[in-house]
């Protein structure tokens, strides 16, 4: 489910670093738990634009990781504009979750 579109350097160096970005609730990253739809580089903009989800639209912790995924990519491209969006179309489900994902919640 993660596209990388654009320069694609760019958008490998984001999803490195929100690797590091976990759901609290989950112990999961956000990039092998599914919630980063699409990452891509606007250049006429100089910005980053990630399109990514919650496991739930009630998530009590979303406000939290979607300051965390902003966070994670300004500090990957101090130079550029950040705008993460969320969405809930496609909504999330089992299927989203790597398969490293899974080798980690079935542990």
């Amino acid at each position: 489910m993660n596209t990388v579109t654009n320069n694609e350097t760019l958008c490998q160096t984001a999803l490195a670093g929100l690797k590091f970005v976990d759901d609290p609730e989950i112990g999961l990253n956000v990039v092998d738990l599914g919630l980063i739809y699409e990452v891509n580089f606007d250049e006429a903009q100089k910005k980053v634009v990630c399109n990514m989800t919650l496991t739930t639209q009630f998530c009590p912790m979303g406000e939290s990781i979607v300051e965390n995924v902003t966070q994670s990519l300004q500090e990957s491209f101090p130079e550029s504009g950040i705008e993460v969006n969320l969405t809930f179309d496609p909504p999330w489900g089992y299927h989203c979750i790597s398969e490293g994902g899974r080798e980690f919640l079935n542990r």
